[in-house]
């Protein structure tokens, strides 16, 4: 079992959660992300724990294969490790923007598209506002009305917006429009991709009076222009057992409230299993190897693991390929 060194990203939108969330000892200020387990390249987490302590993400999957990742992973993927988990903690609202699907995201030259999602782990209500985000759109839009909305400011007006709340879920496929809103703090769980097409931020400007670059063009290419009903992904708590939150081709997330110990059965499964704890503490045990796991731990559990022992008062959520 690994845990690894975050990478913490100071942002102009970033708060204050994340550093007593992870119970980490640094002063660092306005940190917007904390990229949890990352083989994006120049943006490699190091493992923190054990006979790897100091190697990359990478590293590690050049050295263990299919050990690691599971047989079809490696197939699949080869040496780049498909996930990239992230906390996130927005004291001001992020620009609105939107990813491509592969197809498309190989015809501009990259790599892979990005699906995500999101699950709230906590909310910071201001006097004047419910902290929100949106995503999708409730106005069947065109391409050209998109540009002219974004152009004349109320791109807003086209999209659903969410009052969020503790434990909520959204399941952002790419192409869907999506911006997480002031006072929201999440845990992000997506394909290894940081291809981002920015499509509004409000006409900010930085500290040279600069707006930030929009990407309006390679994002109306990119937008799924379909309209849903509910773009929140409902789900009914349990306590001691795995509801499953998200399945797609890319991941398969399950969030598990402990009050009693439980026994992960994961020998008929081809992966290897990350757990991110959103609240409380307890204990992990796999392989005569026991490990603390408490609120803002993120831990890879290779595929050759079989089962796990997770013991405490704790809520987290299980994700794998």
């Amino acid at each position: 079992m690994y845990k690894f060194e975050p990478l913490l990203k100071q942002t102009i939108w970033g708060g204050d959660k994340i550093i007593p969330f992870k119970h980490l000892d640094t002063k660092l200020e306005t940190v917007g992300e904390s990229w949890e387990i990352s083989g994006v390249k120049d943006n490699e987490t190091i493992v923190a724990n054990g006979e790897y302590k100091g190697k990359s993400l990478n590293e590690l999957v050049r050295e263990l294969k299919a050990k690691l990742v599971g047989k079809e992973n490696f197939e699949r993927f080869g040496e780049e490790f498909p996930l990239l988990i992230k906390f996130i903690d927005a004291r001001q609202n992020l620009s609105i923007q939107v990813h491509p699907d592969d197809e498309t995201a190989h015809r501009h030259g990259k790599e892979r598209g990005k699906t995500e999602m999101w699950y709230c782990v906590d909310i910071q209500k201001s006097k004047s506002a419910h902290p929100y985000l949106y995503n999708g759109l409730k106005l069947q839009i065109t391409p050209e009305q998109y540009k002219q909305m974004v152009e004349n400011d109320t791109i807003t007006d086209a999209l659903a917006r969410y009052e969020v709340h503790e434990g909520d879920v959204f399941f952002i496929p790419a192409g869907r429009i999506h911006a997480i809103g002031s006072g929201c703090f999440v845990l992000e769980i997506q394909q290894t991709s940081d291809v981002t097409y920015r499509i509004y931020d409000y006409k900010r400007r930085d500290k040279n009076g600069k707006c930030r670059e929009l990407h309006t063009e390679l994002a109306a290419e990119s937008i799924d222009y379909s309209v849903l009903d509910n773009y929140r992904t409902d789900y009914t708590p349990t306590k001691n057992e795995g509801v499953e939150l998200v399945s797609c081709p890319y991941f398969t997330t399950a969030l598990y409230d402990l009050t009693e110990p439980m026994t992960l059965d994961y020998s008929e499964l081809d992966s290897f299993v990350i757990l991110i704890a959103v609240k409380g503490e307890g204990t992990i045990s796999a392989n005569g190897e026991d490990m603390p796991f408490q609120m803002g731990d993120t831990v890879l559990i290779p595929a050759s693991t079989e089962k796990v022992k997770v013991e405490g008062e704790i809520k987290f959520l299980e994700t794998y390929v």
